[in-house]
């Protein structure tokens, strides 16, 4: 009889996921569906990017790369942590992995024994409590909500400061509240975590590219806990390259080297010729980038008008990402013409989808249950045909 251990039977699938894959269950039945539960740009990767990934097969880049990535695309890195972030990393501090996720769970094995807290701050990416689960810490959720638009103030953060904190792990911008913690609210995080050099903080920097607030600010460029934070980037969401999987840490190069270590072990060197295309997303014309942010931007104010407008339904405007948080609450109780009663926001993310055919996810993965997360990564089309199904299947909602 097979048996499966208990680290794999203990992992929570992750919900995005989930609904991702019932959405695309229904299409394949022929159901129009709208899938906003996916965090992906809908824009083909640029093409001077591609033309790159051609020209290093041609070039012969298709054997095993170095397990901490090639040599020019850590320089490549570095360059760019210093002309945009004013960060000061040697190559030999950064590792690049299989996306972003990847480099998380390097971090969290690198440095988590088990019993060790990691606080998390709510709403947080469903990954981060699974991940220090899987390395035997202890997830510490910090709760905020829309009043205090998803920001977890420096007072919270202190008052759940123990002596088995290990380190703290967020992002900015934030995945899935779209939230982005400015100069000011960083720096009173760090007046706090200074008084306790023991806590690495691990800063979750994916979303940099799509910040609608002027630029991106990385707690890491706080000389008092520079030497102690580990960044986390890649090429995913800013690139429109989901798919080519290329993700990066840089930090201590004590934490980076046991990275590298737990890499070499588990899938050594990311793929070569997405690494050859990183260095062209890198060093290459940012037109794409910017113009792909603007277009977040104009769909997220045409969604956040339509949305706010639908009976029941509250919506923070987010300043980076591309994920909308509506507070969905005031729906709870309510019961669909069936009878069945929507208790939660998983009840309410799975009657849109049945009834509205419109596929999004419930907060409760993202550590705020009254809430649901919906992404608009997709065409104005789509977002207006999106509120009209929403809109619908909620006025349809008895008392």
């Amino acid at each position: 009889m097979v048996s499966i251990s208990h680290r794999i039977a203990e992992i929570t699938e992750s919900q995005t996921l989930a609904m991702t894959k019932l959405s695309r269950e229904l299409k394949s039945q022929g159901v129009d569906v709208i899938n906003l539960s996916i965090g992906e740009p809908d824009f083909d990767t640029p093409i001077n990017i591609c033309e790159a990934a051609t020209k290093a097969m041609k070039d012969g880049f298709t054997h095993y790369p170095p397990v901490a990535g090639f040599p020019e695309l850590r320089t490549a890195i570095a360059q760019k942590l210093q002309r945009e972030n004013k960060l000061a990393y040697k190559a030999e501090s950064i590792l690049v992995s299989n996306g972003a996720k990847h480099s998380i769970l390097n971090v969290i094995l690198s440095i988590i024994n088990p019993g060790d807290e990691v606080l998390i701050p709510a709403p947080f990416w469903v990954s981060y409590p699974s991940i220090v689960e899987y390395a035997g810490g202890i997830p510490v959720i910090i709760e905020s909500g829309p009043e205090q638009d998803f920001k977890v103030t420096a007072d919270q953060l202190k008052s759940c400061i123990t002596d088995k904190t290990k380190a703290i792990l967020f992002s900015s911008p934030c995945n899935p509240s779209g939230s982005v913690l400015n100069y000011t609210e960083l720096l009173d995080w760090v007046y706090v975590l200074k008084e306790f050099p023991d806590v690495t903080i691990i800063s979750d920097e994916i979303y940099e590219k799509i910040n609608y607030n002027g630029a991106h600010v990385s707690i890491a460029s706080f000389p008092e806990v520079f030497d102690r934070t580990v960044v986390v980037n890649g090429m995913s969401k800013g690139y429109a390259m989901t798919g080519w999987r290329m993700g990066y840490v840089a930090g201590p190069l004590e934490i980076v080297k046991a990275c590298e270590k737990i890499q070499g072990l588990m899938t050594s060197g990311a793929n070569s010729v997405a690494q050859i295309a990183s260095i062209e997303a890198l060093n290459g014309p940012q037109d794409s980038v910017k113009a792909m942010a603007n277009t977040f931007k104009q769909r997220r104010d045409l969604f956040h008008s339509l949305l706010t407008k639908i009976p029941g339904i509250s919506c923070n405007l987010p300043a980076g990402a591309f994920y909308l948080l509506p507070d969905v609450s005031r729906l709870f109780g309510k019961r669909t013409i069936d009878g069945e009663i929507i208790s939660n926001a998983e009840d309410l993310c799975m009657y849109l989808l049945m009834q509205g055919y419109v596929s999004t996810v419930s907060g409760a993965a993202f550590g705020i249950p009254n809430c649901i997360r919906l992404s608009y990564a997709t065409s104005e089309e789509n977002l207006k045909l999106a509120a009209d199904r929403i809109s619908m299947a909620i006025s349809k909602l008895i008392d």
